[in-house]
């Protein structure tokens, strides 16, 4: 089957050239064949050995696909394995699985061409933590059957919480004693303890069983119970204001740790007027709850009734601040004059048995305090002395502030513990400063007075006060008395000024032109002398006034310009079609607007959480879908976001706790059994308790649900709407597959379909029918009775009553004899037996349902003989 093709060369081969030979192979069996050449080189012989082989497959592959460490959150996960095919010739691979672990094996046959490679993918659903280690048979052609391993390891998805400096798993955290007002924090780290990202989001459980507000633990249980005030008002309080958990959302890597800082800011609760409570102390059990976005307790939650959840116990408690002052609160000093001061010794004593106390006084006018700040232990006292130093004559009274010093948060910085006062003790203080008598005594002032001193007469007044520029005690009473004015005098105008009798000597200066001067007595008038040389004439007075106006106008003209060019400005930004010229809202007065305006519903909505420091509670996760501010849409939403408010909505990141806030599910979609060829609808229900839009989009690839519509909603905010999931299949088996869903096009979400399809079934109330003679009748009337066909499935089944043939006649009869019975229904079926001669007592019929089950139904006619 070797044919050699060859001229051989009857001269020597010189160097450098060549001579070829072709061997062609023509197999005439599918056997391999096996042959020599011999090259004949002078003396030598060369054997080259000639194999010719049949194409034939190769087929490989991998011996496991490992799936790793998954998380269990009920979603379809798949792999893909090759079959490689190294061969010159198409090859064969068929697959088989009994267990029923491995959801989809696709395709589980096929061939696979030469030099190529064939994937097959491989389906598991991670529905609960298990290890799965399953094996799958491939017959691989010309290598027989090959097992594949298929591994996975499927946990939950676990948050610890540990602490920071140990590292072990905290149960609980014990604030201690804090006062009211102030903050105490403490640290955690939070661990993903799972393969793969979390969501995570810090819930407050307002309602947990356990749980303890303002309660003082240490009191016997029937004082407790006795103070239903507390109780009534702690009901309504909102805990996440005693709670802070920074952060309180976040994300988290596979197997990574974050810090969180926890906050405890105890509140006091007021109680009603008259209830005598003896403890100021308010004992507090919380509990806070770490859990993945998502995981909400409710009647969406269909497979997982009990999501995992790290809980964490919070206690502590609150105090008042308990300094006493003695004496106080009015403290009331001895009367002193000015200058002198007066001092009370003051003893503070700190009441509180668990904290000490940190004071601060602010400083107060006219009163002096020492020490100004300090720190008392607990149950210690400590000495202050208080001061009054008056700078006034008159009565004092004050309130004096004393600032509680200690830690609490600043509004901008919630992460930062700031020292600052958060209570503050108000003292009475009450002071007299008397005035204190003086004598004035003159002195003689012998020789010449000085032109500056104005001193009249030889007698000066000495001591008249603190103020040195006061007048002499004669100009002080010259306006009283006019016994010395001449009589010329007596008719002047009070405008002159006055002049002293000693300042003749400096009357020649220069003085203003329009300015009068009278002696102090007699109301003389000066004489003035105006130097030429000095003075303005008349028309440099008028030429100077003039110089003003014209600078005057010059300024006045350029702000009347800046003026008007601002005019003009705000002219043209309101010239336009939408203002036309007018400024909006120009000389509109806002209404007033009272509280019996706003509805019941637009306050709910304020009340919804939007603050991002503050924690989600339980209760406010529970009212979520059942609120009234809530809306019911079923129909009529757009598919896409058409508006500026809707897109802009559309278009935010939402946070772990805003996502939180979100309603889709359930998460596990359960069809039950459906009826191959039938159509079964499920609500997807779509809650929206943000106050802004969102944008739901669907993705389905499956084709059992390809008739779900609409795909994608916008649905507004405080909204409750759904999306009709349909499933139809042709398949008769388990079916369990998952789709995707998107929120403003950028976080994803899955829903899990579980359904078992199977065919058209009928059931009767009975297998064995006994008929019995109706009292009363006659020998030859027949014998009646009902058997009740039940239809459990989704779909009509359509059904035929068949006799079976025996060798003897049948006396038995079933109306009707086919029909439908219709989903979820029964019908009764009446079964009638006819007496005879020789009528067989027993009959069987063959319950036929159309393309479903069939079942035996065996009559008996029960008949009496009298004799």
């Amino acid at each position: 089957q070797f044919k050699l093709i060859v001229e051989n060369p009857e001269k020597p081969v010189a160097s450098g050239l060549q001579v070829t030979a072709f061997v062609e192979y023509y197999p005439e069996s599918e056997d391999d064949l096996q042959d020599r050449l011999l090259l004949l080189i002078e003396d030598d012989i060369v054997d080259i050995p000639l194999l010719g082989l049949i194409p034939c497959c190769y087929l490989e592959i991998d011996s496991e696909i490992n799936f790793g460490a998954v998380i269990s959150n009920s979603k379809i996960i798949s792999k893909e394995i090759s079959i490689a095919n190294h061969g010159s010739a198409s090859g064969t691979f068929e697959i088989s699985y009994d267990g029923v672990v491995l959801l989809n094996i696709e395709p589980t046959s096929g061939v696979v061409e030469p030099k190529s490679v064939k994937t097959v993918k491989v389906d598991i659903c991670t529905d609960v933590p298990r290890i799965i280690k399953e094996v799958i048979k491939v017959e691989l052609e010309g290598h027989g059957c090959t097992e594949v391993w298929i591994k996975a390891v499927v946990v939950e998805q676990v948050l610890k919480v540990l602490g920071v400096s140990c590292g072990n798993i905290l149960e609980c955290i014990n604030f201690g004693p804090v006062y009211f007002g102030s903050s105490k924090t403490e640290q955690i780290s939070l661990y993903n303890e799972s393969p793969e990202c979390v969501d995570w989001v810090a819930v407050l459980e307002d309602n947990a069983i356990g749980g303890e507000m303002g309660t003082d633990l240490q009191r016997s249980a029937d004082a407790v119970l006795q103070d239903l005030s507390l109780k009534n008002r702690t009901r309504d309080v909102d805990v996440s204001t005693l709670i802070l958990c920074i952060p309180n959302q976040g994300t988290l890597l596979p197997y990574e740790k974050s810090l969180v800082t926890l906050c405890f800011s105890p509140k006091k609760f007021k109680r009603d007027f008259g209830v005598n409570h003896s403890s100021p102390k308010q004992d507090y059990v919380l509990f806070l709850r770490f859990e993945a976005v998502g995981n909400k307790d409710g009647y969406l939650q269909a497979l997982m009734s009990h999501p995992h959840h790290t809980e964490l116990a919070l206690t502590g408690s609150g105090l008042p601040v308990m300094l006493t002052f003695n004496p106080g609160p009015v403290i009331k000093f001895m009367d002193c004059s000015l200058g002198e001061q007066t001092q009370v010794l003051c003893t503070l004593k700190n009441e509180s048995e668990s904290l000490p106390v940190t004071f601060s006084f602010r400083k107060t006018a006219h009163f002096n305090i020492s020490p100004e700040k300090g720190k008392i232990k607990k149950i210690s006292a400590k000495d202050v002395i208080f001061s009054f130093s008056p700078h006034q004559i008159g009565t004092f009274k004050v309130k004096q502030a004393i600032d509680i010093i200690g830690t609490g948060l600043e509004k901008n910085n919630l992460q930062v513990l700031k020292t600052k006062s958060f209570h503050q003790i108000y003292l009475s203080f009450i002071g007299v400063c008397k005035s204190k008598r003086k004598n004035i005594l003159f002195k003689i002032n012998p020789g010449i007075t000085p032109m500056i001193s104005n001193a009249t007469g030889q007698f000066v007044a000495d001591g008249t006060g603190q103020c040195t520029d006061t007048a002499p005690v004669a100009i002080l009473k010259s306006t009283q008395t006019q016994i010395h004015t001449h009589w010329i005098n007596r008719n002047c105008k009070g405008d002159a000024l006055i002049a002293f009798p000693n300042d003749r000597a400096a009357s020649i200066r220069p003085s203003e032109w329009n300015k009068k001067y009278r002696t102090i007595f007699t109301k003389t008038e000066r004489y003035n002398y105006i130097d030429p040389e000095f003075s303005y004439t008349d028309c440099e007075r008028l030429l100077k006034e003039a110089h003003k106006a014209y600078y005057a106008d010059f300024i006045s003209s350029l702000r009347q310009r800046r003026l008007q060019k601002g005019a003009a400005r705000q002219f043209y930004i309101y010239n336009n079609s939408v203002s036309i010229g007018l400024k909006p809202a120009e000389g509109l007065m806002s209404p007033k607007i009272s509280m019996i305006d706003f509805d019941k519903e637009k306050l709910q909505c304020k009340t919804l959480p939007s603050d991002e420091n503050c924690l989600l509670t339980s209760r406010k996760l529970a009212a979520i879908g059942s609120k009234p501010s809530i809306k019911e849409i079923w129909s009529g939403l757009a598919a896409t976001p058409s508006s500026t408010q809707e897109k802009k909505d559309c278009s935010l990141t939402l946070t772990s706790k805003q996502l939180h806030q979100i309603l889709i599910g359930p998460s596990t979609m359960d069809f039950g059994d459906v009826c191959v060829y039938s159509t079964t609808a499920r609500k997807l229900h779509i809650i929206n308790n943000l106050l802004v839009h969102i944008w739901i989009q669907i993705e389905i690839e499956i084709d059992e649900l390809q008739q779900t519509s609409p795909l994608s909603q916008v649905v507004p905010p405080l909204t409750k709407t759904h999306i009709p999931i349909v499933f139809e299949t042709n398949t008769l088996g388990m079916f369990k597959r998952s789709f995707t869903y998107t929120i403003n096009n950028q976080h994803l979400g899955h829903v899990l379909v579980v359904a078992k399809a199977v065919s058209v079934e009928l059931e009767l109330s009975a297998r064995e029918l006994i008929l019995n003679p109706i009292p009363g009748y006659l020998a030859e009337t027949e014998f009646r009775t009902t058997v009740t066909v039940y239809n459990p499935r989704n779909h009509p089944a359509e059904f035929t009553w068949k006799r079976i043939i025996t060798d003897r006649r049948t006396a038995f009869s079933i109306q009707p004899a086919k029909g439908f019975v219709e989903a979820y229904r029964d019908l009764e079926c009446e079964v009638v037996w006819q007496p005879g001669f020789n009528s067989p007592e027993i009959g069987e019929f063959n319950l036929c349902v159309r393309k479903g089950n069939t079942i035996k139904l065996k009559c008996f006619a029960k008949v009496t003989i009298h004799t």
